[in-house]
This record gives C-alpha cells, sequence and structure tokens, in this order.
C-alpha cells in the first residue's frame, strides 16, 4: 500500500538581509518573516511600502529528509504547491525546476535517500525577476496594472489590484511529503459524474434518466503486471477494471442505480456520494483513492443571445457573488475558514460562486465546502485583466496547468461551468490592445476548449467573462451571453442599472469602507479622514474616494460632516447601489438569467466592494443581500412612465395571497391605497401594475409607497434623500441583558429610516444579526448583539453605535 510522509512542520529559511529563521511548511515567506517579527504588519498604515523588498528577493528552505516508512520500490518527493520559481536539490543533486504555482511536482528520490537522512533544499527566485526575464525575453504586454503578472504563471493578485496590496510572495504553499509506493499507485482518477441526460462524447446507445460515471483512471508502474481497480461507490461495488500488463489508463462509463440528483440551493438536496478507486495486485491493495461526488447535469441555454444555466433540466436563477482567494497569503488558509466564508454566503442567499481568474485553483476544502451546501462554482481558468503571451516558456505551463486542475476538480459536483478568463477577450478589444504579438485568444478560444472536451465535456464552458459567444457582437455586449457592470460606479449613478436588462450580469459592484474597527485597528491616521493618508493607502482603486463623494452627492447631497457620517452614508449608498440593480435586474427573470456580485470577500483591510471585510466583519450590505437574494421578495420598480410591483418567486411552490399597496405620509397616515389578489407561478416574477392614485405622489418629501405581500415588504420614494424631510422619528431604544450579548429594541414614533447598529463599536468582537433597517411610524426591531464576553447595555448610547439617517442629515 502506497504509504505517505508528511513533510510539513519547521524548515530552514534564509535569505536577503535577515539570516536565517524558522519557515513552515506550508507557509509563505511573509508570514514566516511576520511570525519571527522581522518585518512589520504589511495590513497597517502603509507598512506594504516597508516590505516590498520581499517579493524582489531570492529565498531558501532546507531540512533534512529520510524515509522513515516501510521498504518500497519506489520513494517520490511530492509538492502540491511550489510559489513559484524553484530550483529544487536533494543531497545537492538537482532534481528540477519549477514555474508555476498552479501545479503540483514529484520527483523520484529513491536512489538519493537509499543512503540515509539528505538535506533536502528549495531555492526561490524572486518572482520578478523571472517575470521580467520573460517580458524581456517575448516582449511587453498590455495590462490593467503596471506590474508583470501576466508572464508568470503565479496568483495574479499578489501583484496588487484595484482592491489588494503589492505583496509577491514564495514559499512551498501547499503540503509536501514523501511517497513510497511499489508496483504501481493511481497517478490520475478522473470522474465525471453526471445525472439525467449523458454528456457529449459518452458512448452511443445508453440510456439516459440515471446516475452514469464516467471513470478515467492513470497508473504508474515499476513494473508490468496485470492490475485491477475496484471501483465502489458507497461501499457498493460499481465496476472490477482491468489493467492487463503494462496498461497505464482505462476508462469505464458507468450506470449507476439507486442515486438521488445533486441539487444547487434551493432546488433540492445536494446528494453526495462516497466514490473510492482501489487499485489491486491479486487481492492486495496498492494505492486508494477515495472522495465524495454527485450526480447531476449542467448546460447552459445560450439561444438568442441567453444565458440561462440548467441543472438537472431546471433553469436557475443565479444568485452570485465573485470570489477573491481570502487572505492575501492564501497558504493560511484552513478548511474551517473556507467553511466559515462559504457558510456565509449560504446563509445570504447565495447560490453560486466564481472563482475569479486572477486568484487560485482553490484548495479541495473549498470545493468540498460547496459540494456540501449545494454552492454551484463557475471556475475561472487563472488568466485576468492583461493580453498573455501563447509563446514558450509559459505556453506548456499554461497547457499543463489546466490538463491538471481539470483533473483535480472533475469529482466536485459544484463545479457547474468553466470560464476562460476575467476581461481579457474584453479589455483587449474596448482598450485598443492591438499589435505584433499573441495576447491569449487562442488560449480561450481554442487551447482551453480542447482540454475540456478531452478530459471534462460534462461541464458547459465560455470563452471569458464578460463574452458575447463570438466575435459577432462586442464581447461587453449586454444582448448577448454575460456582462459586466462598471459604467456604473465608474463614470455612471447607480441608478442606470435601471437603463438595461443584461442577459447575464457576471460582475457589477459599488464601494464601502469596510467595518469602523477594521479600518481602525489598519489604520492609525490622527486624524482620522476620508482622506487621510492611511485611508487613501487603504483604497486601491483609481480615484476611488473621489467615486465614493461623486456618488454620495446625487442621493444626500454631501459625504457628511464627518468622517463617521462619511463611513455610515458611503455602506449606506453601497446597499442602496446594489439593491437597485439587484432588484431591478432580477425582475427581469428569465431574460436576465442572474447576477454576480462583485464581491463577497476581502484580503485584506480595505474600502472596496465586497460584502465581509478583510476582517471577517459583515458590511451592512452582506444583510442587504439577504433580502434580494431570498427565494421570494417584492420591489416597487419604474416601467413605462408608471411603477410596477414585481412579486419575485423562485420558489418551487406557488405563491398567492393580497397584494397591499398604499402611499402614506412619514407620520403613518394612509394616503391612498389599493389590494389585489395575486398568484406567481413557481420559479418566475409578476408585475403588477400601481394605480396612478396611489402612485402619485403629492408630496414627495414626505410621502413613500408601501407594499406588502405575505411577510415581505417593499417601500419607495419618489424623492432623492437630499429632498426628504427627514424629521426626528422619535426613536425609544429599550436594551435588555441576554446570554451572549444584548438585545436591543428600537421603537419608532415616526418614519425611521436606514437605522443603523454597528456592534463593533460595542466590542472589537460583536456582531449583530441585522445591517439597515427602516421603521414606518409605530413599528419596532430588534437587532440582537452577540459578544465573546459581557456587554455593558449603556454602551449601546455611544456615539454612532446606533444611527439613523434623519441624524446624519439634519
Amino acid at each position: 500500500m502506497l504509504h505517505a510522509q508528511d513533510l510539513g512542520g519547521t524548515w530552514d529559511l534564509r535569505g536577503g538581509p535577515v539570516g536565517s529563521l524558522p519557515g513552515q511548511v506550508p507557509g509563505c515567506v511573509h508570514v514566516d518573516l511576520l511570525n519571527d517579527a522581522r518585518i512589520p504588519d504589511p495590513f497597517h498604515d502603509d507598512n506594504e511600502k516597508a516590505v516590498a523588498w520581499v517579493g524582489r528577493t531570492d529565498w531558501t528552505y532546507a531540512r533534512d529528509v529520510t524515509w522513515d516508512g516501510p521498504a518500497h520500490e519506489r520513494v517520490d518527493l511530492v509538492f502540491d504547491g511550489l510559489d513559484t520559481v524553484a530550483d529544487i536539490l536533494l543531497g545537492g543533486v538537482a532534481l528540477g525546476s519549477t514555474r508555476n504555482m498552479h501545479r503540483g511536482y514529484r520527483f523520484d528520490v529513491t536512489e538519493l535517500l537509499a543512503g540515509g537522512p539528505q538535506r533536502l533544499e528549495v531555492l526561490f527566485t524572486s518572482a520578478y525577476t523571472e517575470a521580467e526575464r520573460v517580458r524581456d525575453l517575448l516582449g511587453p504586454r498590455p495590462n490593467a496594472y503596471p506590474e508583470p503578472f501576466n508572464f508568470i504563471r503565479k496568483m495574479a493578485c499578489s501583484f496588487g489590484w484595484d482592491w489588494g496590496p503589492t505583496l509577491v510572495t514564495a514559499g512551498i504553499w501547499r503540503p509536501a511529503r514523501l511517497e513510497g509506493w511499489s508496483t504501481a499507485r493511481l497517478a490520475t482518477v478522473r470522474p465525471l459524474a453526471t445525472f439525467g441526460a449523458r454528456h457529449p462524447g459518452s458512448p452511443p446507445g445508453a440510456a439516459g434518466g440515471t446516475g452514469r460515471l464516467d471513470l478515467t483512471i492513470g497508473v504508474e508502474r515499476t513494473r508490468d503486471r496485470d492490475l485491477r481497480a475496484r471501483v465502489l461507490l458507497d461501499g457498493r461495488l460499481l465496476a472490477v477494471i482491468d489493467l492487463p500488463g503494462d496498461a497505464t489508463n482505462a476508462r469505464a462509463d458507468l450506470d449507476v442505480a439507486g442515486v438521488s440528483p445533486w441539487n444547487p440551493r434551493g432546488h433540492g438536496e445536494p446528494a453526495l456520494y462516497e466514490l473510492t478507486v482501489e487499485l489491486l495486485d491479486g487481492d492486495r491493495v496498492l494505492d486508494r483513492w477515495r472522495r465524495r461526488t454527485g450526480f447531476r447535469s449542467v448546460a447552459i441555454d445560450q439561444a438568442g443571445g441567453g444565458f440561462v444555466v440548467h441543472v438537472n433540466g431546471a433553469p436557475v436563477l443565479v444568485r452570485g457573488v465573485n470570489w477573491i482567494p481570502d487572505d492575501i497569503f492564501p497558504s493560511r488558509m484552513t478548511r474551517e475558514r473556507y467553511e466559515r466564508r462559504l457558510r456565509e454566503a449560504a446563509d445570504a442567499g447565495v447560490n453560486l460562486i466564481r472563482v475569479w481568474g486572477g486568484g487560485i485553483y482553490e484548495d479541495r476544502a473549498f470545493y468540498e465546502v460547496c459540494d456540501e451546501l449545494g454552492l454551484m462554482v463557475w471556475q475561472d481558468f487563472l488568466f485576468a485583466c492583461a493580453d498573455y503571451p501563447e509563446e514558450e516558456p509559459l505556453r506548456s505551463e499554461v497547457v499543463a496547468e489546466a490538463r491538471e486542475n481539470v483533473t483535480r476538480l472533475a469529482p466536485h459536483p459544484s463545479l457547474v461551468t468553466w470560464n476562460g478568463n476575467n476581461e481579457n477577450l474584453w479589455l483587449h478589444q474596448a482598450m485598443g490592445w492591438d499589435g505584433d504579438h499573441s495576447w491569449g485568444q487562442t488560449y480561450y478560444l481554442s487551447t482551453l476548449p480542447a482540454i475540456l472536451a478531452e478530459l471534462d465535456p460534462s461541464r458547459p464552458y465560455q470563452a471569458g467573462s464578460p463574452w458575447s459567444g463570438s466575435w459577432d457582437h462586442l464581447p461587453n455586449d449586454v444582448g448577448h451571453g454575460t456582462f459586466h457592470s462598471w459604467e456604473v460606479w465608474n463614470r455612471e449613478d447607480y441608478l442606470h442599472y435601471r437603463d438595461s436588462a443584461p442577459r447575464f450580469v457576471a460582475e457589477f459592484g459599488w464601494q464601502a469602507p469596510p467595518a469602523w474597527t477594521t479600518l481602525r485597528q489598519a489604520v492609525s491616521d490622527d486624524p482620522l479622514r476620508p482622506d487621510s493618508p492611511g485611508v487613501l493607502h487603504h483604497q486601491k482603486a483609481e480615484d476611488g474616494n473621489g467615486k465614493l463623494a461623486r456618488g454620495l452627492t446625487p442621493h444626500f447631497g454631501s459625504s457628511g460632516e464627518s468622517v463617521e457620517a462619511w463611513h455610515y452614508l458611503t455602506q449606506l449608498n453601497q446597499v442602496r447601489a446594489i439593491r437597485t440593480g439587484v432588484e431591478h435586474w432580477r425582475s427581469h427573470w428569465p431574460h436576465t438569467a442572474g447576477t454576480i456580485l462583485w464581491q463577497l470577500n476581502d484580503l485584506w483591510p480595505v474600502t472596496s466592494w465586497a460584502a465581509i471585510d478583510g476582517a471577517g466583519r459583515h458590511k451592512p450590505l452582506y444583510f442587504a443581500l439577504k433580502e434580494l437574494y431570498a427565494d421570494r421578495a417584492l420591489t416597487v420598480q419604474p416601467r413605462d412612465g408608471g411603477l410596477v410591483v414585481a412579486v419575485l418567486n423562485d420558489h418551487p411552490a406557488e405563491w398567492s395571497g393580497p397584494l397591499l399597496v398604499e402611499r402614506q405620509d412619514s407620520g403613518g397616515a394612509v394616503l391612498a391605497t389599493v389590494t389585489r389578489w395575486v398568484t406567481v407561478a413557481p420559479r418566475s416574477v409578476a408585475l403588477i401594475p400601481v394605480p396612478a392614485a396611489v402612485a402619485g405622489f403629492a408630496d414627495p418629501s414626505a410621502e413613500l409607497l408601501v407594499s406588502r405581500f405575505g411577510d415581505v415588504r417593499a417601500l419607495w420614494f419618489a424623492a432623492e434623500d437630499r429632498d426628504f424631510a427627514h424629521d426626528d422619528p422619535g426613536l425609544t431604544v429599550e436594551v435588555e441583558t441576554v446570554p451572549g450579548g444584548l438585545d436591543v429594541r428600537v421603537q419608532a414614533v415616526g418614519l425611521a429610516r436606514d437605522v443603523l447598529l454597528q456592534p463593533d463599536r460595542i466590542h472589537p468582537g460583536a456582531v449583530c444579526d441585522r445591517g439597515f433597517v427602516t421603521l414606518l411610524a409605530g413599528e419596532s426591531a430588534v437587532f440582537r448583539v452577540r459578544a465573546p464576553l459581557d456587554l455593558d447595555p449603556g454602551s449601546v448610547k455611544s456615539p454612532w453605535v446606533l444611527t439613523t439617517l434623519a441624524a446624519v442629515l439634519r
């Protein structure tokens, strides 16, 4: 049986001016230096600049290794990930070189370890040195940021992005081990599990409507022997596959009876089964591979320019978020952290995670958690915002990386689609990146589709995002395929979201600063101002704070009288912007078949588009997502010169009942009303016109429209906040000490718009169960604040803990 010996733990690390220090494997140089107090925290103030030298320094990790396991014919040294440019030596003998963070590596060290312990050294060359060497060799290529990330197969955003720091890492970032084996081992196992209709490329004549397993096995041998592979599902024998003589691969296409389909969130249970493949020499088990998988069919209907995701034959309204690496130092990620973040996404109503192309192919744990939660995964190949050379030495790395990761991720039913790149086709055209150079088009339109046709025909592929489907239309065409909505935010106000109904919105977003405590822990500016040096350093977007300010003006008139007011208003404006877009686009289902918010998470403390900040605190946007991505929601929308109530029913059951629409004044007096019985079919939208007598505002500065359907409510204001009469809502606040924290009950006499309780202002570890809440006259709400220690009830009265829009604008 194959035996693995972990090489994780403490190694010797040397490089640059720091001499020797402990280095952790898995890990990276920055974290080792930080843990040994050799560098300041790069997340604090502008320390990012002070540690820039680390990324331009060569580093060596070293330790003594010996094979302590049972005697085997072969011993391999295995690295699951090396970041990035490395030469590997054992006992002074060169084993090989690496140039790709996104691949694993294996070296035969049988003879070298036969004599006892040997010194293992991994010599890392600065990623800058390699990227600049390749750039000089192949010639420059344009990109969206002034760093050479497109000349090296490494996490692009480690070179900085418009939400991230420039911290160019090096290290043994994924596990390392020795593996001993004899006769043969399982080199690859690639299961494609489908449900229902068969995928293209399968043998003709097999029945559909049941589980299917297309299983390919690759074997590495030390000798020629007749072997067998035993395939089990939840312990039930599915097949025994013969591997005669010197055969190194085999394929079986199996009917699997008695299985339930894996379904995305909101569409049924995500059924999973344990798939086991055992390599046998007679009755002796040589190697064993085990994963959980699920059976489902996936297609994307692109008829007429559309982009409707179908799982198991049913259309799915995509309620998605874009995912960036959750830490700029991804070796710090743990299964627990993945699970926490992904559960937060699921709890917010999300059903799809897009793994963005400037990051990494995430750890196995990420995809396993998505499998368990029913979260669909859209996986980008790792190309972003640049022209990429198609020549060597990069082309062979791109091919090897793609083949390895397509195979590695094949078991995961959550993975529903592959995407060729992020914005490269669009930017090459829109930015006029012409010239006499290769730029990546061949990868996206030829190389990657060919690899997927061979290795994974079970999942749909699109050449890029955005992508209209062909060069017959501009890549970012609102009427065809996927669309990135960035005119809004960069140049236009968010009300312009309503100008169009794209077929699928794969990116859109609006910025806001992180939670107050996250900002204060990262920035020591005194006084703190929206434009103070530390705040600006933690704003990476071009003219980001200018866009924030210009975004506030048409709605609130100004950025507020203080940094606290600026913080409140920008967070509120982020919620207003995303609400405007999502509600408008959801009301156009199925023409607009989904939205993927930019972005769920951050990888350091920064002003950004994220719903969860770099310290893991929930911004108010996170709580708004719970409403916007709910199965059932209500929204008032302008249509054809009037107003309609859009009843959004993304639920398998019909939704019916009385729809009440009232025009009220801010004191709660009903000025006009209409009730209508409404029935909305499953997975559909009903648009109910609001009569002019109800929708006609006599005094927009003091009136609002209130719609109620079941336990769901929607509000509509005809006037911008700067023009609305924000009278004192007459709030009363009662605070009750409860196990684990405080319950804060807020009662309003009059209209109280956008009441916000910021729990981190009470204690850095405190959390709350809601964000902005608007109370109509006479209404109340309870904010549940929880913390790891007892909280002082009087702390709720501290400045800016509990705030209303009226208090900020008065």
